[in-house]
């Protein structure tokens, strides 16, 4: 008898211990001490959905205490849906004392979104100040400039689902710093005011389609890089250069080659006019020979050229001599 009641003893004390580890009786006295009613069989459900109880209880409760009217089961929909519990009741309890509107369902949809819902309203509150890469541009005289600029933004609770995120704005205010300094006719201009970046900028009203609202843009720093455009200038002076002597070059190339070609043909004129004079005796022997001519006309022909290597000749003379008293003028002189 005493074997038999140990044993009962010990399944009625295993089957108590299985009752209260499936059923969270501390999380149910929890709860109905904090004013929050919530069913013992609630609780069971939502062991059943796979829904930790602990943290809708904790979530419940801090909505309660913050005058937040928040039914389990929008906390259950928000969990299942892959939502971060805590940070949105976190996020509604800070509008709440901050004043800011902010529904349960509004801030559900940015958390289901991606963005940290607690960020924005913490952002509502005390702006960000957001500082843009260094960005560079060239004023019209064509001096380089960088320029670093300090973005202070305010989040916009209903442009977060749906608006483009910081990377937008740092994009879209580089974007005017660089068409500022761009249609600036010298690069003094731009370092005299550097203000005049910020009012050309806001001008734009670059925050539209953004989650942010654009409080300031401030000028941090301005520094006088390069000068781009005399490198410019310069890279073209050498191109053209490099294009002048490669046309040179090619005109040279082809003078040589024509003066080449020019000597060949005079050599094969010359070697046809060789080989035509070789025939001339050999034509006078046999026209001599049938009668065609006669001696005195042979005789004649013979003077006829020997008066004209004498006049090339006496010609040749006079032009040598006609140089020789130009140089001697030019030496007197």
């Amino acid at each position: 008898m005493e074997f038999g009641a140990i044993i009962v003893l010990f399944l009625v004390v295993a089957g108590i211990a299985i009752l209260f580890s499936f059923i969270p009786v501390r999380l149910w006295l929890a709860a109905r001490f904090s004013g929050v009613a919530i069913g013992i069989f609630s609780l069971i459900g939502m062991r059943i959905r796979r829904v930790p109880p602990k943290l809708i209880v904790q979530a419940q409760i801090s909505a309660t205490k913050a005058g937040l009217h928040i039914s389990t089961n929008e906390w259950e929909t928000h969990y299942l849906a892959g939502g971060n519990v805590l940070q949105v009741v976190n996020a509604l309890i800070s509008a709440d004392k901050a004043g800011i509107s902010l529904q349960f369902k509004t801030a559900t949809a940015i958390d289901l979104a991606g963005r940290d819902v607690l960020e924005a309203v913490q952002m509502s509150v005390k702006p960000k100040v957001i500082t843009t890469p260094k960005i560079t541009a060239v004023a019209k005289d064509g001096i380089q400039l960088t320029a670093i600029s300090r973005v202070t933004v305010r989040a916009k609770i209903e442009r977060l689902v749906g608006g483009a995120g910081e990377e937008t704005i740092i994009a879209r205010v580089g974007e005017g710093i660089v068409t500022t300094i761009g249609s600036a006719n010298t690069h003094k201009e731009v370092l005299e005011n550097p203000d005049r970046i910020s009012k050309t900028v806001l001008d734009k009203g670059l925050d539209q389609g953004t989650a942010f609202e654009i409080l300031s843009i401030d000028i941090a720093d301005v520094d006088v890089g390069s000068n781009i455009g005399a490198k410019l200038q310069t890279d073209q002076a050498i191109a053209d250069k490099n294009i002048a002597q490669a046309k040179a070059e090619s005109r040279r190339a082809m003078a040589v080659a024509h003066e080449q070609e020019m000597k060949a043909r005079a050599q094969e004129m010359r070697a046809k006019l060789i080989e035509a004079e070789s025939q001339v005796p050999l034509a006078m022997a046999q026209a001599l020979r049938e009668g065609k001519l006669g001696v005195m006309d042979y005789y004649n022909l013979k003077n006829v050229v020997a008066d004209t290597e004498m006049r090339q000749s006496i010609s040749e003379v006079g032009r040598v001599e006609a140089q020789q008293s130009e140089r001697k003028k030019d030496l007197s002189q």
